[in-house]
Parts: C-alpha cells; sequence; structure tokens
C-alpha cells in the first residue's frame, strides 16, 4: 500500500515542482538574455540564438516531465480497485490491533 501512496505522491508534486522550476529558470533566461541585448545590441543575433537554445533545453525537461507524469498515472489502480486495495488494508490492520 505504501507503494501506492509513493507513487500517486510523485504522480502529484513531481510535475507542479517541475513547471514552477522550468518557468522561473525561463523567466530568467529571458530576462538575462534582454539585458544583454540591451547592453550590446550588435550582439543580439548570438544572444537570441543562445536564448533559444536554452529555452528549448528547459521547455524539454518539463516535457519529460509531463511523459513520466503520464507514466505513474497509468501505474496507479482504477478506482474500483484501489477501494478493494483500501479496504483490504483497513481489515488488515483492525486484525492487527486485535
Amino acid at each position: 500500500m505504501i507503494y501506492l501512496a509513493v507513487l500517486a505522491f510523485g504522480a502529484a508534486l513531481g510535475l507542479p515542482i517541475a513547471i514552477i522550476a522550468a518557468s522561473t529558470a525561463q523567466g530568467k533566461v529571458t530576462s538575462t538574455a534582454l539585458e544583454g541585448i540591451a547592453r550590446q545590441p550588435e550582439a543580439a543575433p548570438q544572444i537570441q540564438t543562445a536564448m533559444i537554445i536554452g529555452l528549448a533545453l528547459i521547455e524539454s525537461l518539463v516535457i519529460y516531465s509531463l511523459l513520466i507524469f503520464f507514466l505513474l498515472m497509468g501505474k496507479l489502480p482504477a478506482d474500483a480497485t484501489l477501494q478493494s486495495l483500501i479496504e483490504a488494508d483497513a481489515k488488515q490492520v483492525q486484525t492487527d490491533q486485535h
């Protein structure tokens, strides 16, 4: 039963954490690139290319997180199966207490 709890916890928190981290990183990358372009307008094409590559790599991490989220959600049992597992675990706990 602990396996299902850890699986649900990982699926529920993994994607939001990845999205928050990626959005923060994308904001920093864009901000820094715009500051660099403002300081040296002649270097704009090189800075823009590096920024786009960096943003693509950051976004790929979010896509991988989304893929892992769907894989983990597929490992969780359906509602009826989960309910029967919870009831069986509750009965086991009751018999262990007596």
